[in-house]
């Protein structure tokens, strides 16, 4: 997918930064792009996404529409929640909670003039945990695709949906990443636009890029149309690159890795770069790596080097057997015709 790396070459060309992480990052401001999901499917092939990554991915996805709060069910399949959940495998912000039970104000707390939907709302209900109302955004935006709104149809321009609570965010210890997409049909096709205020280039963005295609696809079949376009917006887009000395070097040195970036003229020639810093940058604060076997840490600059490196393959395709978004299960989609380079390993910052 030459998007992809076309973003990962403005991301290299971004600032030092330091984060909330132990690690420091290349960051760059407001990038964007889009690739059509309508002839095939945009997963990676620049490195290996099939196996146990896929898996990760649609069992995330299909937990995202569960609308759970915790990870007590996904864990059984996939340990990628773990590491922010509480001693009860809660969360402090998750997405399905808000995607499919969104709070809605009680009575009490509306303004004079302010309307809000109700119990009468088909969308709304009381929740089974808390008692309080809650609205579903998925069954809104699908209903509304579908034709079962009686207030407005495919072509409404408010088809969006949020995991964003302010009140939430503001304290969370992991606010939601992509925290909201837009439903747009245009010519009988579904696009999707996803806006993401922060970016992890290497980890995150390949399996976000997957499971919104992915969900577009099936919310395209589920309400007769195809699938159109697959935009996505990055607000901070970052290549995490080390922690202590190593993340350290950057602010040195990361003119003169750019330098370098801005004279390759030849794929082949960003390993050279990569060879370049491995030299001359001090080795990271972790055990068991092996570049060689493409093995990194917490600096995932030289893996994406290594993946520029390599030619993007034809793109997969998925069949989905599921006929509505609710069916969406690990068995319902079927990946094809993927074949991918070898594997790059990243430490996930934390």
């Amino acid at each position: 997918m030459q998007q992809y790396h076309t973003l990962v070459r403005h991301a290299l060309q971004g600032s030092y930064k330091s984060n909330r992480t132990a690690a420091d990052t290349v960051s760059t401001f407001g990038e964007y792009y889009e690739v059509d999901i309508g002839s095939s499917y945009p997963l990676l092939t620049t490195k290996k996404m099939d196996t146990f990554r896929w898996d990760s991915m649609l069992q995330e996805l299909v937990w995202y529409l569960s609308g759970e709060h915790h990870v007590r069910n996904l864990r059984e399949e996939t340990g990628i929640w773990d590491a922010w959940a509480d001693g009860d495998w809660a969360l402090p912000s998750a997405y399905g909670r808000f995607w499919r039970r969104f709070p809605v104000p009680e009575a009490d707390a509306q303004l004079p003039g302010e309307v809000w939907a109700d119990s009468s709302c088909p969308w709304v209900e009381r929740d089974n945990e808390t008692g309080t109302l809650v609205f579903d955004q998925i069954a809104y935006v699908v209903d509304t695709l579908r034709g079962d709104n009686p207030d407005r149809g495919p072509e409404s321009r408010r088809l969006v949906v949020t995991a964003w609570h302010p009140a939430n965010a503001a304290t969370s210890g992991l606010p939601p990443c992509h925290y909201t997409f837009a439903l747009n049909v245009q010519n009988g096709r579904l696009n999707c636009h996803l806006t993401q205020r922060s970016a992890d280039i290497a980890l995150g963005v390949p399996f976000n890029i997957a499971a919104y295609a992915l969900l577009a696809t099936v919310v395209a079949e589920a309400t007769g149309l195809e699938p159109g376009q697959f935009g996505h917006s990055l607000v901070d887009a970052h290549v995490y690159c080390g922690t202590g000395e190593r993340g350290l070097w950057y602010a040195e040195n990361l003119g003169a890795l750019q330098k370098r970036l801005a004279a390759v003229d030849a794929r082949e020639e960003y390993r050279d770069v990569r060879d370049w810093l491995l030299a001359e940058s001090p080795p990271e604060e972790t055990d068991d790596l092996d570049p060689a076997s493409h093995e990194y840490g917490y600096d995932h600059v030289p893996g994406l080097l290594e993946q520029l490196a390599r030619e993007p393959l034809e793109p997969p395709s998925i069949d989905i057997s599921a006929g509505t978004v609710d069916e969406l299960t690990y068995d319902a989609v079927e990946l094809r015709g993927y074949d991918s380079h070898g594997p790059l390993g990243f430490r996930v910052a934390e």
